[in-house]
């Protein structure tokens, strides 16, 4: 990494609260190895259309800046590998081509299409991950009125994953309207690939954060667990609670950070695959706690909007090891 990516490193006092949560999250109790010598060592770098932080603890500054680069490198690859945003990534050449013609993905794009379909069928087609032209259309980030319902209403209720067909390593679409978007479990999928680097690395305690998509290795000092604080939906310069974890994964989806305002309505960017708009729904945020990230950012991204004992049934089938933690 060039210097200028290390410049405003430093290393926080023993009780102050530490940033390592852009998003969803912030992170309390900065964790210290049982030498005196080790410490927390940080970096934030822009990645997969959001900041992505990573902090690790060691006694060889060096070395813990090796360890960082190498997970950088695993978040850097699944994004060229499969984002949306260009031609070039395997799901840009899916999207440009594979309507007329099966086209070839890395087997990395591949496992998480793989996982984004058994999502699909375990939900019902909640979790749709072939939405990409939907996701494109209401384009919350840059769009200040809703799209014209009868564009809205082409893409509703189409259930287009089933359309997707997967081979292996090859990709083939069944209907036009098939775009993917691995938006919902992408990041997670990512932040594993830099864990497992950093664990390679002989790293044990750390945390990898990318836009709310969250994995604390270890824990803090006195091996107690790193203290998590979920932002406020309603106020995200508050929190609205707190939860422990250790060698675990949280991910968060919600309607407060991505979303535009019109004629008194909040049109977020988590759809609805059955209508094809943005989620109705009373609540603003989930947050799903589970063994990897892959499956904590796919199970938050859909059991937003369901009731919470449906969301309950689908995890007990489909990731056991995932539970909800908190409803805002």
């Amino acid at each position: 990494m060039e210097d200028r990516d290390r410049s405003t490193l430093r290393h926080p006092t023993r009780r102050e609260l530490i940033a390592l949560g852009v998003g969803a999250f912030v992170v309390a109790a900065v964790p210290f190895a049982r030498s005196r010598r080790s410490k927390l060592v940080r970096r934030s770098v822009p990645v997969m259309g959001t900041i992505g932080e990573i902090g690790v603890v060691h006694r060889d500054n060096q070395y813990a800046h090796a360890a960082i680069d190498a997970a950088i490198d695993e978040l850097r690859l699944v994004e060229r590998l499969m984002t949306r945003f260009t031609d070039t990534s395997d799901i840009g050449r899916a999207n440009r081509l594979a309507s007329s013609d099966a086209v070839t993905v890395s087997p990395e794009t591949a496992a998480v299409i793989e996982e984004a379909l058994l999502w699909a069928e375990s939900s019902d087609g909640i979790f749709d991950p072939c939405l990409g032209n939907a996701t494109e259309m209401w384009d919350v980030g840059r769009r200040q009125t809703p799209p014209p319902s009868s564009d809205v209403r082409r893409l509703a209720g189409r259930q287009l994953y089933k359309s997707l067909d997967l081979d292996r390593t090859r990709v083939r679409y069944m209907d036009q309207d098939v775009a993917i978007d691995l938006g919902g479990i992408g990041k997670g999928y990512g932040v594993d690939r830099a864990v497992q680097a950093l664990r390679d690395h002989g790293i044990e305690n750390g945390l990898v954060n990318v836009g709310g998509d969250l994995y604390a290795m270890g824990g803090s000092e006195d091996d107690d667990p790193w203290k998590v604080g979920i932002r406020s939906p309603d106020d995200p310069t508050t929190l609205s609670g707190k939860i422990e974890v250790s060698d675990a994964a949280i991910a968060t989806s919600g309607d407060y950070l991505q979303y535009f305002r019109h004629d008194g309505n909040q049109y977020h960017h988590l759809l609805n695959p059955a209508t094809g708009a943005p989620r109705h729904t009373d609540i603003h945020s989930v947050t799903v706690k589970a063994n990897q990230c892959m499956t904590a950012d796919a199970a938050a991204t859909t059991a937003f909007g369901m009731t919470r004992i449906s969301a309950d049934r689908l995890l007990r089938g489909r990731a056991s090891d995932a539970e909800i933690v908190t409803v805002r």
